[in-house]
């Protein structure tokens, strides 16, 4: 089959054009705004990409058009394939006729944790030995590309509530029908197509609706959210995870999350691995749980999660060999900021030198119109500095947010600028964490490539 899939690029939609790929098809894509690590990924896979929407771009023989959820009506492509009646399809509808029917889905919803939940799941299983198949919105380091078919009956998914296309507003993740399910937790987000967390708890009641009664839910005990989820109905088993009470446990030994023991049924299990914070802990221990319930023992999951090498731009470190490190972290939501830096926080403090510097783009949807601005100043609670950077699309100033931080925080409406306040401010033992969902101008290596030639000319 001829298939050519508009949107590309996005995390998603890059992802299910290599699984289509894989399954024989000719693939081709349009989007814009083009930039590593997927557009890496798609070359490799000898996928044509076209810059841009001109609806040349589509094949005149094309079968089927997979449509992302950024298209809307009005796009040049969108317009070209409705007055021709040319066949098309949604990317979750897609998947899940041709790829995820027949097998045993394990999916990771919630608003935070998704994709790092959901890579070390697909780790666990691989060193298993069970070959499983993934789509991941990201590049889990522990493979090399963010999804594969695999060779089992095991499919891991991460599941997004965000719609599913212009003509289908379900949430993406109830054309998945998991029969493992992981709901990591429940705030509000998306605000440019919910209008309130009530409901974003209707649609993961939706997804509650598709698990099986052979299978099993797995989610953290005391979020009042996803109890209310629950409380509307729920056909299958629940497994519950806290850190004093449910079904699956923990006991930290180290004060920023890189060493804990898992406890589950009066025995314990050693975790000691790369990741710190307190949010990377909740997603080994709902990981772990997921596992066993497709066969994998707790003693096999945790042995697995030592080996963890976490995700791209999720506290990607890009410049290991300097003395000022630089993060590259997607956190956008006020708490995955919060916890990503606290956290890092805890890490710095263990090692007894040097401060954290945050450096962030506000540009989620949710963001540009205004929600969780006033909680913000807070979440960067734990940086010794922080740089923030104003996006044109956002109406609001960051000065709101800057007038309420703790410690020094400013804001720019330059890259240039930026980087230079950020490179004058750092002194050798910091940590520099970036933190944005876009391509942020590729901020994050600019800053260590003017590190490194101030350390070059340093020793010169």
């Amino acid at each position: 089959m001829k298939l050519h899939i508009l949107g590309i690029c996005g995390t998603f939609m890059g992802s299910l054009a290599q699984l289509a790929k894989e399954l024989g098809h000719q693939v081709s894509g349009s989007d814009t705004g083009v930039y590593p690590p997927m557009s890496d990924q798609l070359e490799a896979a000898g996928i044509t990409l076209i810059e841009g929407f001109d609806p040349q771009g589509i094949p005149t023989d094309v079968d089927l058009v997979i449509v992302g959820n950024a298209m809307s009506r009005g796009n040049p492509s969108v317009e070209y394939v409705l007055d021709r009646g040319i066949a098309y399809t949604s990317g979750p509808q897609w998947l899940g006729d041709y790829v995820l029917r027949g097998r045993w889905v394990v999916a990771v919803a919630g608003t935070h944790g998704k994709t790092t939940t959901a890579s070390m799941l697909a780790w666990i299983l691989e060193y298993a030995d069970m070959a499983p198949g993934y789509l991941i919105g990201g590049v889990p380091e522990n493979f090399s590309v963010s999804a594969r078919l695999g060779d089992s009956p095991f499919f891991v998914i991460e599941a997004d509530e965000y719609d599913t296309a212009f003509f289908d507003k379900r949430s993406k993740f109830v054309h998945y029908h998991p029969r493992t399910l992981v709901l990591n937790n429940l705030e509000f987000d998306h605000a440019d197509i919910f209008p309130d967390l009530a409901a974003i708890e209707r649609q993961f009641h939706h997804l509650v609706r598709t698990v099986p009664a052979t299978g099993q839910i797995i989610r953290p005990g005391a979020v009042a959210a996803l109890t209310r989820v629950e409380e509307m109905g729920c056909w299958t088993p629940v497994k519950t995870f806290a850190e004093n009470e449910g079904d699956w446990r923990w006991h930290c030994i180290s004060d920023d999350a890189s060493e804990f023991d898992v406890l589950f049924e009066g025995k314990s299990y050693r975790v000691d691995w790369a990741l710190t914070g307190q949010h990377n802990l909740t997603n080994a221990v709902a990981s772990i749980a997921a596992a066993r319930h497709m066969g994998v023992t707790p003693e096999i999951a945790a042995q697995a999660l030592c080996e963890f090498r976490s995700v791209k731009r999720r506290m990607e470190l890009v410049n290991p060999e300097q003395p000022i490190a630089v993060y590259d972290d997607f956190a956008h939501h006020p708490t995955a900021i919060q916890t990503t830096l606290q956290g890092a926080k805890a890490s710095l403090s263990k090692s007894g030198k040097g401060r954290l510097l945050a450096v962030l783009e506000p540009r989620s949807n949710t963001m540009k119109l205004g929600h969780h601005r006033h909680e913000l100043a807070a979440s960067v609670n734990d940086a010794d500095v922080s740089f923030w950077f104003q996006p044109e699309n956002i109406e609001w100033s960051l000065e709101e947010v800057t007038a309420h931080c703790q410690q020094a925080a400013s804001v720019y409406d330059d890259t240039e600028r930026l980087i230079e306040a950020v490179v004058a401010e750092a002194q050798p033992g910091d940590r520099i964490v970036v933190m944005s969902n876009g391509g942020f101008q590729n901020v994050p290596r600019r800053i260590a490539t003017a590190l490194a030639k101030i350390e070059e000319t340093s020793h010169a």
